[in-house]
């Protein structure tokens, strides 16, 4: 059975930091790339970034030089590092794992993260 689960999530005021974590589990990690996305209330999901399987990284414009995507394939587990957080960032973060044979694509239930003073 396959299981995304995200953690890290929570509240943090405006220029602060937060470091969600994915753990992974029925999966073969590193035939993986691996994304995050995220939902505002209100708004449709947006991808934030991608690191492959390969350890390539990209990210949207939005997040650019503010948030870092890693992953440790002994752990079955990637992070998102989040710096210099705006309250446009609030919204509930979402992993997911697409392999890169079968294109199998599976998701997370989400962390909320919620920026405010």
């Amino acid at each position: 059975q396959v299981q995304l689960v995200e953690s890290g999530g929570g509240l943090v005021q405006p220029g602060g930091s937060l470091r969600l974590s994915c753990a992974a589990s029925g999966i073969i990690f590193n035939l993986n790339d691996m994304r995050w996305y995220r939902q505002a209330p209100g708004k449709q999901r947006e991808w934030v970034a991608v690191i492959t399987s390969g350890g390539d990284t990209d990210y949207a414009d939005s997040v650019k030089g503010r948030f870092t995507i890693s992953r440790e394939n002994a752990k079955n587990t990637m992070y998102l590092q989040m710096n210099i957080l705006k309250p446009d960032d609030t919204a509930v973060y979402t992993c997911s794992a697409l392999n890169i044979w079968t294109r199998n694509d599976y998701w997370g239930k989400g962390t909320q993260v919620t920026v405010s003073s």
